[in-house]
């Protein structure tokens, strides 16, 4: 075994939790179950990463062995690193039948044809993501194992989140790929991306309780009120409005909880509106201002803000917008006003 290989092994093996070892080795399936019994995973880390090296140098571990290992850890720890959405589209809306054995052929030789010392590994799971792993080398060097992209695409969906190196040249490259790969003619950048993936998904395939409905007040009706205790009064109107407010909460967001995010960045064009008069504006152009909310879980934030007593409610529609904001990646500019530059997660 290479000793690259050994020692991205090690490093691998280094990261994991250490009660978490021997269920990752199982999941790679590379070693035996007698040898798996061999170890000691009571021991420290370096000791079992070493035993671990010198089983795998039994079987004569490769660094696509290697890779895959890597992408177990990373589809496990998937929220340490930054994923971006990407939205690609066909000229019609043909479906097409999904061949896992030519989309990978087809990936790895367009990926090939522009760069020579790459390495490609993919490996599936049960809900029909495709991951891949690609370590990018160079005319000259071999690939760094150390900073690679990883892509996950669901397949029969035109969505695809990537985790991209620091070597950002290599990006338009991986795009390509997977547009010839999965019969696509364009693929874009969403205003979107995070370190939780599975709130990216439940976004994107609209796997969450967040319902978009706007809310037109009723005009207030006269009524008569009868003589009554002004504290049962009291009570019953808050009663009352804690009740309206939980109910249209509901209308907005759901019962389910939200996706996670933790920034969201509008822009705000409008024009002011001044007496004719008293002409405070001498130029009649729209004031634009950048508007930026934060939190460790902004959407839930938003959801708290009513039934909190900081907000009335519903809250705006451009608050609650947020997420279909988001996935609209093939739009105009919103010219109207308020509308969402680019939305990150935590």
């Amino acid at each position: 075994m290479d000793e690259t290989v050994a020692e991205y092994i090690r490093r691998t093996v280094l990261k994991m939790p250490r009660d978490e070892i021997k269920m990752m080795l199982q999941k790679w399936g590379f070693l035996s179950e007698a040898q798996l019994q061999t170890l000691n995973f009571h021991q420290i880390k370096e000791n079992i990463s070493q035993e671990v090296v010198q089983l795998c140098e039994e079987n004569s571990a490769d660094i696509k062995q290697a890779a895959v290992l890597d992408i177990i850890y990373n589809h496990i720890y998937q929220n340490k690193r930054m994923w971006s959405v990407y939205q690609m589209k066909k000229t019609g809306d043909e479906l097409e039948y999904f061949d896992l054995k030519e989309f990978k052929k087809k990936f790895k030789r367009n990926l090939r044809s522009a760069l020579k010392n790459v390495t490609i590994t993919f490996r599936e799971y049960e809900d029909n993501a495709i991951w891949i792993r690609v370590a990018w080398g160079t005319p000259y060097r071999k690939p760094n194992q150390y900073k690679p992209s990883y892509v996950v695409y669901h397949s029969q969906t035109p969505y695809v989140f990537i985790s991209a190196s620091v070597l950002k040249s290599n990006l338009p490259l991986l795009c390509q790929a997977l547009m010839v790969a999965s019969n696509y003619h364009d693929i874009r950048e969403m205003e979107l991306r995070g370190h939780s993936l599975n709130s990216l998904k439940d976004i994107v395939f609209k796997r969450y309780s967040q319902n978009f409905e706007s809310y037109c007040p009723k005009p207030l009706q006269e009524r008569t009120v009868e003589p009554e205790s002004v504290d049962l009064r009291i009570t019953e109107e808050n009663r009352s409005e804690k009740e309206r407010i939980q109910r249209l909460n509901r209308e907005v967001y759901g019962d389910g909880p939200q996706p996670i995010l933790e920034f969201a960045q509008y822009m705000l064009e409008t024009m002011f509106k001044s007496d004719l008069k008293m002409d405070v504006l001498d130029k009649k152009e729209p004031f634009r201002c950048l508007v930026k909310f934060s939190s460790p879980h902004l959407l839930e934030s938003l959801k708290s803000l009513a039934p909190a007593g900081m907000a009335g409610a519903p809250l705006s529609p451009l608050l609650t917008c947020i997420t279909q904001k988001a996935r609209n990646c093939f739009r105009i500019r919103d010219k109207k006003g308020l509308f969402p530059e680019s939305f990150v997660s935590p």
